[in-house]
């Protein structure tokens, strides 16, 4: 039975818990947070990590290297579920034995596809779709995500979006009951820090040669494998929204960890240089978004990305693509544009000609205040659906 008649003990199993790997850290520990303000008792399962909480148990910390193998850390996780009861199991690995599985990255045959997609040549395209199953420790968490979609009585799968719920269907015929669409959902920042936005937004106009009085229009890109999240076909666009539509007003800002040069080349190459500025990592987002106009993220792939969901929490407009399980949360054509394929750089280029209007950018953000877009992003509501389909399985388990 639970704890008492609300109260659920869960397990939230993650391979590392350390928030500036990437979003799916970010998003369990933010998740873990949110439920416990629900009122229920939160254990993360890690296999390594960096942290003193005491809700987070590092299990595996005895061996060697910076990934623990699958099987080792399952059993691990196991023996660990062993002495300590728990209502709901949770994990964003392919763990048959949880009762939700909630791929952070979406389906891993997608992934590579989309992957090997990203790349401008068609013969690397092809080794990489080809070469994909080289790497063990993918091979190993694709197989185990197919025979827990195969297993009759499997768990759950909680996707982000329909776009991974989609990719369960598809690639392993995966049968609607046992598929919940839960979309993704982040912590809403309220606080910016005046200074340090005007403070950035300085540094910005000061490395792009700009005046307030120029009326810039920033388009922001934030990512950290840039070949996926699209950039060259962002870099393309921008000199098509400039030079086929006029669009003189609009500069793109980009930042992450991402490997710039070969970026600043095509830039160079097609005259756009001037018009760009490169930040490296940005540690404060909300901060920046105070200080631009739009967000766009042509991506190949991506199952919900926070970045988007930043952006409609900000109250900006958005430029992504149908690759993009984000696309749920917003209406194209009123709170942002969607674009059918990265490599459409004649829509890219429009969309971004289009929010260099500014009675448009004030649109589009007037939509996104009146439809509560804040609240369809928030973590917390991601949350409560997640918190139904637990009692839902405690319900067919009979422990409720």
């Amino acid at each position: 039975m639970p704890v008492n008649d609300e109260t659920m003990k869960i397990a939230l199993i993650i391979e590392r818990v350390n928030i500036v790997l990437g979003g799916a850290e970010r998003s369990v520990m933010e998740l873990s947070t949110t439920l416990n303000s629900l009122g229920h008792e939160v254990d993360i399962l890690a296999a390594k990590g960096q942290t003193d909480a005491k809700n987070i148990h590092l299990l595996c910390l005895d061996r060697g290297g910076k990934r623990t193998p699958f099987h080792t850390f399952s059993k691990a996780v196991k023996k660990h579920i062993y002495r300590n009861r728990y209502d709901i199991i949770h994990s964003v690995l392919p763990f048959g034995f949880s009762d939700v599985y909630q791929p952070r990255g979406g389906c891993y045959v997608e992934a590579i596809r989309q992957n090997a997609a990203s790349y401008e040549n068609k013969i690397l395209t092809h080794y990489k779709r080809v070469t994909a199953f080289a790497n063990r420790r993918r091979t190993v968490l694709a197989l185990a995500e197919r025979k827990l979609c195969k297993r009759d009585n499997g768990p759950v799968i909680a996707a982000l979006s329909n776009y991974v719920a989609e990719q369960f269907r598809n690639y392993y015929k995966v049968p609607n009951e046992r598929i919940e669409i839960i979309p993704n959902g982040i912590r809403i920042h309220k606080y910016t820090d005046a200074s340090e936005a005007d403070h950035l937004r300085s540094q910005i106009l000061f490395k792009l040669e700009l005046k307030e009085a120029d009326d810039p229009i920033f388009f922001l890109f934030v990512a950290n494998n840039f070949r996926l999240k699209g950039l060259a076909s962002l870099i393309k666009a921008l000199h098509i929204a400039r030079t086929r539509y006029g669009a003189h007003h609009a500069y793109l800002v980009l930042a992450g960890h991402g490997r710039s040069y070969p970026y600043r080349l095509l830039a160079r190459k097609l005259c756009v240089h001037k018009k760009i500025v490169f930040l490296g990592p940005i540690r404060h987002m909300h901060n920046i978004f105070s200080i631009t106009n739009a967000a766009v993220l042509p991506t190949y792939y991506d199952p919900s990305s926070r970045f988007i969901l930043e952006a409609l929490a900000g109250n900006k407009p958005v430029i992504t693509t149908r690759f993009n399980g984000a696309v749920d949360l917003f209406e194209d054509g009123r709170h942002g544009i969607v674009i059918d394929h990265p490599r459409n750089i004649e829509a890219l280029g429009r969309a971004i000609a289009h929010f260099t209007n500014t009675d448009t950018i004030a649109a589009a953000s007037q939509a996104i205040r009146e439809d509560n877009l804040e609240d369809a992003v928030n973590i917390r509501r991601a949350a409560e659906q997640l918190e139904s389909l637990y009692e839902t399985i405690l319900d067919r388990k009979g422990k409720s």
